[in-house]
C-alpha cells in the first residue's frame, strides 16, 4: 500500500499559461474510470482545470507550513479512511481509486503498490502502455481524460464534451502536474494521474474554511502529431498532422 503525506498550507503563486474543460483550468467532475466507455453523465459545474490560462497565476511551490497539526489516533484515520471511501461509493468512483485521508490542511493518500510515486510528488498508475515514442517539445497530443476530486466525484470529462483535447507540449499550456503525467506516455497508453496541490491549478490559497485539493485524472492518450509552422505574407501559424 502507498502511503503519502501531503501539507499544501503554504504555497506560493508562480504565473504561467493559457484553456478545453479541465486542462485549461477548473472545470467539472462525475465518476467512471473506464476510458472506452463513457456513460451518461449527469450535469457538471466546474471548468477549465487542466489548461494554464495566460493570465492566471498557475504553478504551485510547496513552502514549509508552520501550521500546528495534533497527533492523530489510528482510530481517528480508520474513520476518516472509512468516511473518504463510503462519499467516494456514494459518487460511483472507479475501482482502485485512491483515498484521501484529511485532517485540516494534513492530507494521507493511501493507494494500492500498483502506484508510482515520482520525485516531482506525481503519483501514477499505468493500465496500458501503449506503444510507440514519448511526446517531445513542440508536437500535438490528442487525449481524452476524465477528471475527479478527491470525494471521487467526476468534475470533467472531453467524453462529455464530445471530442479529445488537443495541445501542443512544451507551451506552458497545461497544468504542470497534468504535463509531467504525459510525457512518458506512449500512444494507446492508458493511464491515472494523481497530482497534489503544489502541481496543479490554482484555485487561491488554503484558509480555515478549505484547502487545496489533489486532482485525479484517467487519461489515455490517442496519437501525437508533428508541428510546423507555415508562413505566407505576413500571414503565420503552425499546423499539426
Amino acid at each position: 500500500m502507498l502511503t503519502i503525506v501531503s501539507n499544501p498550507l503554504s504555497l506560493r503563486l508562480t504565473p504561467l499559461c493559457e484553456s478545453h474543460g479541465f486542462l485549461k483550468y477548473r472545470s467539472k467532475i462525475s465518476t467512471c474510470c473506464s476510458l472506452s466507455e463513457e456513460p451518461k453523465y449527469q450535469s457538471l459545474s466546474r471548468r477549465n482545470l487542466v489548461y494554464v490560462l495566460v493570465s492566471s497565476p498557475c504553478l504551485f511551490l510547496a513552502l514549509p507550513s508552520s501550521a500546528k497539526t495534533k497527533s492523530k489516533s489510528p482510530y481517528d484515520e480508520r474513520r476518516l479512511l472509512e468516511q473518504n471511501k463510503r462519499i467516494q461509493r456514494e459518487n460511483n468512483a472507479p475501482d482502485e481509486f485512491p483515498n484521501f485521508v484529511r485532517e485540516g490542511f494534513e492530507v494521507k493518500v493511501v493507494a494500492s503498490d500498483n502506484y508510482i510515486k515520482a520525485d516531482s510528488g506525481l503519483i501514477y498508475r499505468d493500465f496500458s502502455v501503449g506503444q510507440g515514442d514519448f511526446p517531445k517539445d513542440g508536437q500535438q497530443v490528442t487525449f481524452h481524460y476524465i477528471g475527479y476530486n478527491e470525494s471521487g466525484r467526476r468534475i470533467d470529462s472531453t467524453y462529455i464534451q464530445g471530442s479529445p483535447a488537443k495541445i501542443r507540449m512544451g507551451t506552458n499550456a497545461l497544468v504542470p502536474g497534468f504535463e509531467m503525467g504525459i510525457r512518458d506516455m506512449k500512444p494507446g497508453g492508458r493511464r491515472r494521474i494523481i497530482i497534489p496541490p503544489e502541481l496543479g491549478p490554482p484555485v487561491g490559497p488554503s484558509t480555515f474554511f478549505s484547502s487545496k485539493q489533489f486532482e485525479v485524472f484517467d487519461v489515455e492518450l490517442v496519437s501525437i502529431q508533428n508541428c510546423e509552422r507555415r508562413t505566407i505574407g505576413f500571414y503565420s501559424d503552425v499546423t499539426c498532422n
